[in-house]
Order: C-alpha cells, then structure tokens, then sequence
C-alpha cells in the first residue's frame, strides 16, 4: 500500500491530474465572467451580437487555455517547452502556407463579425439556400433550414449574403369599408388598430395609418402601413387582418363583398 501511495502522489501522477481540474474549472469561470460583462437578456440585433462575440471570445479562450494547460503538463514531464515554442514559430510558417483555407476562414470569421455581415438568431440567404444562422465560428458557419436541414459552409466561401434579419419591410394593407359607415369612426378606429399593431414584437414605431386609398366599386379603401422585419411580415399581416376583422365586427362596420344574383331567366322590372 506504500508503494501503491507513493507511486500515485508523484508529481508525474498528480501534477498532471491537478492541471486538468484546474484547467476545467478556469474554464468554467472565464464562461461565467465572458457572459457576464457581454451578455443581456434582449432578442434585438445588438443581443444577437453579443451572443456571437459570447462564443467567439469563448471558444478563443478556451485554445489559448488549453494550450497552457499542455505545455505545463509537458513540462512537468521534463520538455523543453522553450524550443517546442521556437519550433511552433517555424512550424507556424510551414503550416500558414500549407494551410491557407483554414487561415483564411479564421480572417473571414472576424471580418464576418466587424461587418455585421450576419449574427447567431439572424436568417440569411446564401447559395440559394436560406435558414436561420445557429453557429459561427471562426472557421465556418451553419445554417438551419426551415425543414430542420443544416447548411455548414467555410467562412472564406461567404462571397455574398442577404440578411433578412436586418432588412425591414413595409407592409401596406388595405381595408374595404363601406360606404354608409361613418369615415371619422373608421379613421379613429384604424389608427388606434395601428397603435396596437406597433406593440406586437418585431414590428417598428414608424408604422402608421396612411387615410383614404381610393374609392372601389362598393368599398371605400383604407391604408395602413406597418414596417416590421422582412422575416415577419406575412405573419404581421396576418395577425393585423385579423385584429382589423374582429374590431370591425364588434363596432358593426361593414366589410363589403361581391353579391351575385341569378333571375333565371326571367325579365328583371
């Protein structure tokens, strides 16, 4: 049992092991104090960011930790770190040459980030497939599409992009209302719809009502128009048709339509 003891409390045993716990925990420390000092909890563009820059930050700490943590285990095991670090600056040379893809993705990745090119939670376009962005790392990027399927690609290959996420769209929306109605009730109550319509989520303060939008056949037309984010705005719209059915339908406004009537045959006096 002596032995067996003495055997396991040597520094080639345990110092290996104690960089290892170390090394988890400090890990798991820096995880905790990276989202805290970047993190908040917001959905916007700038929160997306964040949560990029999070696990960009995170995932470089996390090499340059690890590389720590082997060259002490190596030198608890007597290597000459020293000349490994002056072999890794030529080494470094031979493989920046050998791989240039790879370095290029890195590059691509941070010039990505800097230029808003697109953030994790943003939906994009690329290569006629679109999806919403899941991971991004410095070397590549995926993509989910709406059917679940994932799209990884290299940074470097990021030529061109359509962000959707950061577009907005201007949705116009008529409203049929007929003519009996009174036109000063309508106007007050498309204007207070609109008011409702800019507390919905991705929908912007801007949106507004527009008045009259022209005189049809049956129906004088009524325009609104609400900006929100490209992604949303069929489900906008369908949301503030509805919203609009439901009011007009407990004030008694009247939604003109079509009639058609069938004589059979016979002379109309």
């Amino acid at each position: 049992m002596e032995n067996i003891r003495n055997f396991i409390f040597q520094e080639k045993i345990i110092a290996p092991i104690i960089i290892v716990i170390v090394t988890a925990v400090v890990i798991k420390i820096m995880k905790i104090i990276v989202k805290k000092l970047f993190s908040k909890n917001d959905k916007n563009y700038h929160g997306k960011k964040r949560t990029t820059i999070i696990e960009l930050i995170t995932n470089v700490l996390k090499c340059f930790i690890y590389a720590i943590a082997i060259m002490m285990i190596l030198e608890v095991y007597g290597v000459d770190t020293k000349g490994i670090l002056a072999s890794l600056g030529i080494a470094g040379v031979v493989l920046g040459l050998a791989l240039q893809d790879t370095v290029e993705d890195l590059m691509s990745g941070i010039n990505i980030i800097l230029d808003n090119y697109y953030v994790i939670g943003d939906t994009i376009r690329i290569d006629d497939f679109t999806g919403e962005v899941i991971e991004l790392s410095l070397k590549s990027t995926k993509i989910k599409g709406s059917n679940g399927e994932i799209y990884i690609f290299a940074n470097h290959l990021v030529d061109s992009v359509v962000n959707l996420s950061q577009a907005r769209a201007g949705v116009k929306i008529e409203v049929p209302t007929a003519y009996e109605e009174d036109s000063e009730k309508v106007e007050t109550i498309l204007k207070k719809i609109v008011e409702e319509v800019k507390k919905l989520p991705d929908v912007y303060q801007d949106s507004n009502y527009l008045g009259m939008e022209k005189f049809d056949a049956s129906a004088v037309d009524y325009a609104l128009i609400i900006y929100c984010k490209s992604t949303e705005q069929y489900t906008i719209k369908r949301k503030v048709l509805k919203m609009i059915k439901e009011i007009y339908e407990r004030e008694n406004i009247k939604i003109p339509y079509n009639q058609i009537e069938v004589h059979n045959g016979k002379e109309i006096i």
